[in-house]
C-alpha cells in the first residue's frame, strides 16, 4: 500500500517520519496509524515530533502496514527470529515469520548468524513481512570478516548498516551506548556481558584500546538512517544477564549514554527507541521504566522480558512474562516476546507460538491497567460469551482460539457440547453460571431484605 505513499518522498535528504511530523505533515503512515490505534491523527503527529513516539516505516518496505511504538499507542510485542550456523534456514525463517504475525506480533527481528546467505534470508523475510522488520548489523559485520572481531574497521560497520537500510529493514539495533570506559564497571557481575552484540563491541575495545566506533561514527549512521528512514533502537549492550546484575553501575551508566544518543538523533530529526533490561527483580521494575524515561526524555522504551527471575530455564516465557507485564503497565511501549528456549537453544515453531502469546497477554494486561480507552472491551465480551455458554463465541475471541478450542474438546468433542451449558471441569450438576437471576427476582429479594432490616433491626 506505501508504494505511491513513499514515491514522492524519494530523493530527499530526510525522508524520516519525525522529519515532517515536526515540519506539521501528517503522512499517510500517521494516518493509518490513527486508525488502528483509534487516536487523532494530530495526536500521532505530535507524538512522532516529540520523540515519544516512533512510526518504523523504511522507504524500502512498501508491503508495510504501519505501527506505532509509543506510550500513547497500545503496548506491543517484538518476535525474534533468525537462522544459525547450527539451526534453520531460509524456508524455516519465513513460516516462523508467518507463524508471529499470525499469532499477532507487532514487530519481528531478524537474528540471523548463518544457515545460508544473510543477504537472501532478510530479503526473503522483509518481503514476505507486512510488520516492521529489525535487525542487528553487528552480527552480519562479524561474518563479514570471517568471525575475527579484531579485523573489524568502522566501514565494515556502515557498510553492513546502510545494506540493512537499502534492503528496507525498518530499525537497527545499534550497539553505540557501551563505551570503553564502562568495561571495568562489569567486574562484580556474576554474567557479565550477554548482548551478543556488545561481547561483540567490548571485545574489540579490549584488543584495540579504541573507542566503541559506533559511537565515534554515530553521525554517520544518522546520515544513513535519514536517507531510508531507519529508526534506531539503541542496543543495551551492558543489560543485567540475571537479577543480581540489575540496576548496577554499568547499567545505568550506559543508560545515560543512550539518552545522549537519543537527543543527538533528534537533532536530525531520526527516530529513536531504547532498549532495555533484562533480568530484573519485580521490586526493580518501576525504577528501570521511569530512569529510562528522565535520562532518554521519554523516548520508547523496548524491553527484554524481564525476568523476574533466574530459576526456570524452559519456563522463561512465563518468569519473563510477569516482569513484561509490569513493565508494560510503568509504560514500557514495546515488550520483546521471551521463549520457552530463552538459555537453551534456538527455537522452533511451538516455542514462538508459546512466547507470542505469553507476550500478548502480557501486553493487554499492560493496556488494561492503563485504562486505555476499549482496552478491556475484547474480554466484557468473552465474558459475556463464557456467561452465556457460547463456546464458539469463546474460542473466537481468545488470543489463541486453536489452542482453546483443542482444550476444551480433549474431553468433550461432540458437536453437541458447543452449547452445552457446561465444561468437564464442573459438569452438568455443579456449575455456578447455571445460577441465573433474572432482574425481577432480585427486585423481589431486595424488597424482602429491606423489610428484613426494619423487622430485625
Amino acid at each position: 500500500m506505501r508504494t505511491e505513499w513513499v514515491a514522492k518522498r524519494r530523493g530527499q535528504s530526510n525522508v524520516s517520519q519525525m522529519h515532517y511530523a515536526r515540519q506539521g505533515v501528517i503522512t499517510e503512515e500517521m494516518h493509518y496509524v490513527a486508525q488502528r490505534e483509534n487516536l487523532p491523527a494530530d495526536l500521532i503527529r505530535e507524538e512522532v515530533a516529540r520523540g515519544r513516539m516512533i512510526i518504523p516505516a523504511n522507504i524500502n518496505h512498501t508491503n508495510l502496514e504501519p505501527m506505532a511504538i509509543g506510550i500513547a499507542s497500545k503496548c506491543k510485542v517484538n518476535a525474534n527470529i533468525g537462522a544459525s550456523p547450527n539451526s534453520s534456514n531460509l524456508q524455516e525463517e519465513v513460516d516462523k515469520l508467518n507463524l508471529a504475525v499470525k499469532y499477532g506480533a507487532d514487530t519481528v527481528m531478524d537474528l540471523s548468524t548463518g544457515g545460508g546467505n544473510l543477504d537472501e534470508i532478510r530479503t526473503a523475510i522483509i518481503k514476505a513481512s507486512p510488520v516492521p522488520i529489525g535487525t542487528v548489523p553487528v552480527y552480519q559485520a562479524l561474518e563479514s570478516v570471517h568471525g575475527t572481531i579484531e579485523n573489524l574497521t568502522a566501514d565494515d560497520f556502515l557498510h553492513i548498516i546502510e545494506k540493512h537500510a537499502q534492503q528496507g529493514v525498518d530499525y537497527q539495533t545499534i550497539h553505540a551506548g557501551i563505551l570503553i570506559e564502562h568495561l571495568p564497571l562489569v567486574r562484580s557481575r556474576i554474567t557479565g556481558i550477554v548482548s551478543r552484540g556488545g561481547g561483540i563491541l567490548a571485545r574489540w575495545m579490549l584488543h584495540h584500546h579504541k573507542q566503541n566506533p559506533l559511537y565515534t561514527h554515530f553521525q554517520d549512521i544518522i546520515e544513513i538512517f535519514k536517507r531510508y528512514d531507519v529508526s534506531f533502537s539503541l542496543g543495551d549492550s551492558l543489560r543485567p544477564g540475571c537479577t543480581h546484575d540489575a540496576s548496577d553501575e554499568a547499567q545505568l551508566a550506559e543508560l545515560k549514554t543512550l539518552g545522549q544518543l537519543t537527543r543527538k538523533a533528534w537533532e536530525d530529526d531520526v527516530q529513536v527507541m531504547v532498549e532495555g533490561p533484562g533480568h530484573v527483580p519485580m521490586d526493580q521494575i518501576e525504577f528501570n521504566v521511569r530512569k529510562q524515561m528522565e535520562e532518554c526524555s521519554e523516548a520508547p522504551f523496548y524491553v527484554l522480558g524481564p525476568l523476574v527471575t533466574d530459576i526456570a530455564p524452559g519456563y522463561d516465557h512465563i518468569t519473563s512474562a510477569i516482569g513484561a507485564a509490569m513493565a508494560g503497565w510503568y509504560g514500557t511501549a514495546m515488550l520483546c516476546y521471551v521463549t520457552p528456549k530463552e538459555h537453551l537453544g534456538l527455537p522452533n515453531a511451538e516455542d514462538v507460538r508459546n512466547g507470542l502469546i505469553a507476550y500478548k497477554i502480557a501486553a493487554h494486561a499492560a493496556d488494561i491497567a492503563r485504562h486505555r480507552p476499549g482496552a478491556r472491551d475484547r474480554d466484557d465480551e468473552l465474558s459475556k460469551a463464557r456467561y452465556n455458554f457460547d463456546w464458539n463465541r469463546q474460542f473466537e475471541l481468545s488470543l489463541d482460539p486453536e489452542r482453546a478450542k483443542e482444550y476444551h474438546d480433549e474431553t468433550l468433542p461432540a458437536d453437541i457440547y458447543k452449547t452445552a451449558e457446561f465444561c468437564s471441569m464442573c459438569g452438568p450438576k455443579f456449575c455456578p453460571m447455571q445460577t441465573k437471576v433474572d432482574a425481577d427476582a432480585l427486585t423481589e429479594l431486595e424488597k424482602f431484605l429491606a423489610k428484613e432490616a426494619v423487622t430485625h433491626g
